[in-house]
């Protein structure tokens, strides 16, 4: 990788720091941004604060002919434009030449999930897993999809996040937002019979996760390594299963079921309901039956 100018790498210092600090931007965030902007640095032949739109136009026609797909390219030409935002605001540039630099047409990706039945086959599945692994992810599953969590979310829960007499989890998402997300009886069961074997032998003092273990806090990693060996008892693909597509089998299922969007988008924590309502896509069958059985109009023209 080539070497950054100081001045190009003191700048994506900064607007990284601001990203955390203003905007609680999590690790996973600040480095994907920093990726991108090195990327774009070492491509320019100019520095950022004196590029044109120009020169944007120039570095995106390289990208299309270097062969990059076009979610790569649209996600660099947003880090590009959060970062041309930030320069204007903190006074090293008067404009932010990419804002007029069109992203690319992205394929429509529709969410994929989980039946309801497959669903039923993963959480029995977790039977099959060895102590003390089929308690913890009988609890923690169970909490995913009753929660609809991101798995970063799941992870983060502490010990006094949960007790018997709650009735809904405060949930800290995307840039420390906050909401409500109810909670089973049986997933807090599944929670205290977890802790009740962990702490068997007195309490976990190394750390307040909930979901840790006796010698280590579980990771993302190790999660999805215990998902998968849970896919597997459960006779399910294991690409087909993952803790987003867990979330997304929640909100389907959901959708499925009755549920509107403004509560689903609640649920989910989404910024934008237009994030949410890409699920109405996975079931257009369901948006008709709606239309037949609850507009005003239908029964009677049933009727003529």
């Amino acid at each position: 990788m080539t070497e950054l100018a100081p001045k190009e790498a003191r700048l994506i210092e900064r607007f990284l720091q601001a990203q955390a600090a203003e905007k609680a931007a999590t690790d996973n965030t600040l480095l994907a941004y920093e990726r991108d902007l090195s990327k774009i640095a070492e491509s320019l032949d100019i520095g950022f604060v004196d590029a044109s739109a120009g020169n944007l136009r120039q570095l995106t026609k390289m990208w299309e002919a270097e062969g990059l797909a076009a979610r790569t390219r649209a996600r660099r030409l947003s880090t590009l434009r959060q970062f041309m935002s930030w320069l204007v605001a903190d006074g090293y540039r008067l404009d932010n030449p990419a804002q007029f630099i069109d992203a690319p047409k992205l394929p429509e990706s529709l969410p994929k999930s989980l039946s309801e039945e497959e669903i039923i086959q993963l959480l029995a599945a977790t039977a099959k897993l060895p102590a003390p692994d089929n308690l913890r992810m009988a609890a923690a599953l169970e909490l995913l999809y009753a929660g609809g969590l991101r798995i970063s979310e799941l992870l983060a829960l502490k010990i006094q996040d949960i007790s018997r007499s709650k009735t809904a989890l405060m949930i800290t998402g995307k840039g420390g937002k906050e909401r409500l997300v109810p909670v089973t009886d049986f997933a807090l069961k599944l929670c205290a019979d977890w802790l009740e074997w962990r702490d068997d032998d007195g309490p976990v003092l190394h750390s307040d996760q909930l979901f840790a273990s006796r010698k280590k806090e579980i990771t993302r990693q190790s999660f999805s390594l215990l998902l998968k060996k849970t896919a597997m008892l459960a006779d399910i693909d294991t690409n087909r299963v993952s803790p987003h597509k867990l979330r997304h089998s929640f909100a389907t299922h959901m959708l499925n079921r009755g549920a509107d969007l403004r509560t689903l988008q609640a649920l989910l924590g989404h910024a934008d309901i237009a994030t949410t309502q890409i699920y109405t896509r996975t079931r257009p069958d369901r948006l008709k039956g709606l239309v037949g059985a609850a507009h005003p109009l239908a029964k009677n023209r049933e009727n003529e």
